[in-house]
């Protein structure tokens, strides 16, 4: 099965239909306001509108609330809510979409937090993600990688050492980029390609 892709930080309706015809399977808006991919809920909405079926539409929160949550979901029409920050188990049980969790990890030990689910991995920065930063790959030697999203720092020129941990997805967003906030067609299918050659 080939490793699922997530194209992060996407702005903009060319972008993301580039990223869905090189084959990536999910789509990620940032609405956290500090972040130079930041993009309000409706902008989202005029995105997702456009998008054709079967592609999972992500929303990136920081330190929002599960009302605040809820009410951008309704009003963008994301699909799946990645909480990148440390929630409470309530929150989870209010957000009235799907969610999955984002591990920032500092260390090996943490790469093992919520080992039931599904989780995005990325390395940790102040900044909450979308830095490039990698983690060590040592860290998930003989680890049960297929509940694990791996993301920060990803590229066609280093995911075929990626590739044999078995990880149910990648997430990626700077590694593509022109800028902050505008993709590169070619890099994103530079590394589709890796993908494909790289996966069974």
């Amino acid at each position: 099965m080939r490793t699922r892709v997530k194209i992060c930080g996407i702005t903009n309706l060319t972008d993301a239909l580039d990223a869905i015809e090189a084959g990536a399977d999910a789509l990620g808006f940032v609405f956290y306001k500090k972040s130079p991919r930041y993009i309000t809920p409706l902008e989202a909405r005029a995105i997702i509108e456009q998008l054709p079926p079967f592609v999972e539409r992500v929303g990136l929160f920081v330190n929002h609330s599960a009302d605040q949550i809820n009410q951008i979901a309704q009003e963008s029409g994301i699909s799946l809510a990645q909480i990148h920050f440390e929630a409470e188990a309530k929150l989870y049980e209010e957000v009235e979409i799907a969610t999955i969790r984002v591990v920032r990890a500092r260390s090996q030990e943490d790469i093992f937090q919520y080992k039931d689910h599904y989780r995005i991995v990325d390395a940790f920065v102040e900044s909450y993600g979308g830095e490039g930063k990698r983690i060590d790959l040592n860290w998930f030697k003989g680890v049960d990688c297929s509940k694990i999203i791996l993301a920060g720092g990803l590229s066609a020129q280093n995911i075929a050492k990626v590739l044999p941990f078995g990880f149910y997805g990648v997430d990626l967003s700077s590694s593509v980029e022109k800028s902050k906030g505008k993709k590169d067609k070619m890099k994103i299918n530079e590394f589709m390609k890796a993908i494909d050659s790289g996966s069974i």
